[in-house]
């Protein structure tokens, strides 16, 4: 008899271990992308803006060499975060027109080059702003109704993972328009607050697991260290950093608040730092980017025209003067993810 208990208890015990490793395995059915050209797979392909690059030698380590409208060399962090997901190698971007149903599925990114928190940064690049990507979203859903039924989408809605990704355009472009209403630090504080606003209607429309990217050193990507960072000592824009050290200060704790308050999980995710001490104590290029002579090349600059591109980009941490390497997102989305997506299940 006693055998008999101890043979059922080991059944139990198996059968709730195995149900716990299926649940952890199909509690993220698909990843939900917001925000800027970090995680733009190409949905300004077809809008009439300056910001593209579905032209070589963007995409020259994809997968087949193809310019998809990835900002980079090779995949950005919404692919590389799907893969690290389990769910798939790309994320598709919302405005390809050749989507079929079933590629929506595993999420999408509804990301877009030069976007930002601010709606003027989105309307000075002719760009879809964060606000206009949550209307997407809430038709995304309606597609995923209309084809795989309410239980599907809300499957979908509750137990995907929501990354928000934004605030370098407005740092670093939309600032000088909004000076006269702002001082440095005051708009910093309005872009975090915007995000929390942001967070908190895609709460509304409900969303459980959310991750917020803070800032990034913006003052330290190549463009600004041209601009701004002295001919001969190429330093980074410090005012600019500053201001995203402000944004991140008053965007941390507000979201560990808000994760206390609301139902669900809701992470500030610190890339701030990886970023910057890659940048700081560099085994690879940091100052300049591999397309051109990296010093200013960025979109339509950085094409097939210009000779002086890099050969091997994985030895550059930007691509251009404004975008990591395919390299570089994968070791800081290495280093964050296993911190991070440990919280979510």
């Amino acid at each position: 008899m006693k055998l008999q208990m101890l043979w059922l208890a080991l059944a139990l015990i198996a059968i709730e271990a195995n149900a716990a490793a299926q649940g952890k395995n199909t509690t993220i059915p698909a990843l939900i992308v917001f925000g800027d050209s970090i995680m733009d797979t190409g949905n300004n392909n077809n809008l009439p803006t300056l910001l593209k690059c579905n032209f070589p030698p963007y995409g020259k380590d994809f997968p087949g060499g193809s310019a998809t409208g990835r900002f980079s060399d090779g995949r950005v962090p919404s692919d590389l975060i799907a893969e690290k997901l389990g769910l798939a190698k790309t994320l598709p971007a919302y405005m390809n027109p050749n989507l079929k149903p079933e590629d929506l599925l595993k999420g999408v990114t509804f990301a877009s080059g030069g976007t930002g928190y601010d709606p003027l940064t989105a309307q000075i690049m002719s760009v879809i702003s964060v606000w206009d990507q949550l209307t997407y979203f809430k038709e995304y859903i309606s597609k995923i109704k209309k084809h795989f039924g309410e239980e599907k989408a809300k499957d979908i809605v509750e137990n995907s993972f929501f990354l928000v990704v934004s605030s370098s355009n407005d740092l670093a472009h939309t600032y000088l328009p909004r000076a006269h209403r702002y001082d440095r630090t005051s708009y910093a504080n309005f872009l975090a607050d915007a995000a929390i606003k942001f967070v908190k209607e895609l709460h509304k429309l409900g969303a459980r697991k959310i991750g917020v990217f803070s800032a990034v050193p913006v003052g330290c990507v190549p463009l600004q260290r041209t601009v701004f960072g002295g001919l001969l000592t190429r330093g980074c824009n410090q005012p600019l950093n500053n201001m995203a050290k402000q944004f991140n200060s008053r965007l941390s704790p507000a979201l560990d608040s808000l994760d206390k308050e609301l139902d669900g999980v809701i992470l500030y995710i610190n890339v701030y730092d990886t970023l910057f001490d890659m940048i700081q104590q560099p085994r690879k290029y940091a100052d300049k980017g591999c397309c051109g002579k990296g010093n200013l090349a960025i979109s339509y600059l950085c094409n097939s025209l210009n000779p002086f591109t890099c050969s091997n980009s994985s030895t550059y941490i930007f691509w251009d003067s404004y975008h990591p390497t395919e390299r570089a997102y994968q070791v800081i989305v290495d280093n964050l993810l296993d911190k991070y997506l440990s919280k979510l299940y």
